[in-house]
This record gives structure tokens, C-alpha cells and sequence, in this order.
């Protein structure tokens, strides 16, 4: 991951992949916290990744809101 400038990479195994008409959701546990990836049908195909691989979540983000429940 050299020349990444992501600087959030956390850790994490694919519990779930559902496929959609052009995107794939990944869901994602990063020790009992848990998050879904979305990325396009060509990028999950080139990545090879199936449920139960390991892998590094990418976070890169300008902005992150939060509201109270």
C-alpha cells in the first residue's frame, strides 16, 4: 500500500458480499464493530475478494456528521 495518502486503514474481515445490478455491498467486521463498503462489480471482481477474507478498509472522507438517536 505504498503511495496510498489514505491515512485511515483499519483492519477488517468480509463477513458478507451482496451483489447488486452494478455495485457490490461488502459488509465488514472490524472486531465487533462493523461497516459496509460499497465498490463497483469490475473492482470487487479485480480484488478477488469472497466472505471470509481479511482485508484493510480504506477510510478516506472530508466529512463525517453525527446526530443523537
Amino acid at each position: 500500500m505504498a503511495g496510498l495518502s489514505i491515512r485511515n486503514k483499519l483492519p477488517a474481515s468480509i463477513t458478507h458480499i451482496s451483489e447488486g445490478e452494478s455495485m457490490v455491498s461488502v459488509s465488514l467486521d472490524m472486531h465487533g464493530a462493523t461497516m459496509t463498503a460499497a465498490v463497483t462489480r469490475s473492482a470487487a471482481k479485480d480484488l478477488g475478494i469472497t466472505a471470509g477474507d481479511d482485508v484493510i478498509a480504506l477510510i478516506k472522507a472530508t466529512d463525517l456528521s453525527l446526530a443523537t438517536a
